[in-house]
């Protein structure tokens, strides 16, 4: 299969899941803000990767993993009435929690100009 028809499978499989989640019943699906970060299929269709983040924290974010792991047998289904594929990968909802990842990293970064300025502040009191 050539790289551009991954990609666009790629991209219309993580539409498909993307639109079945408000078909889901879970509470934990559909009573929180779930989106699919990003899919990754494998080259040989055997297995498919999506990335799963929710609002609101780990916690919520892995219920809605294991929510999604349930419902799995529908989502395929899903995939396979809208999506022509040679071979239906296995899929594999991983937590992506890479959000609370940025904001922690930024807050670092927005606290290292008060650590500049208190070093500079330190640094002038030795000197007099």
């Amino acid at each position: 299969m050539a790289k551009h028809d991954l990609g666009r499978l790629t991209e219309d499989v993580k539409r498909e899941i993307s639109a079945a989640l408000p078909e889901i019943k879970d509470k934990h699906v559909s009573g929180e803000i779930v989106s699919i970060s990003r899919v990754e299929i494998t080259s040989d269709l055997s297995y498919c990767k999506v990335y799963v983040s929710c609002l609101g924290g780990e916690g919520k974010t892995n219920a809605a993993v294991k929510a999604l792991e349930k419902s799995a047998g529908f989502i395929v289904r899903r995939i396979n009435a809208r999506i022509r594929m040679r071979k239906m990968p296995r899929l594999i909802f991983v937590p992506d929690n890479s959000q609370e990842y940025y904001e922690k990293i930024s807050r670092i970064l927005d606290s290292l100009p008060e650590l500049a300025d208190e070093r500079e502040d330190g640094g002038n009191d030795d000197d007099e």
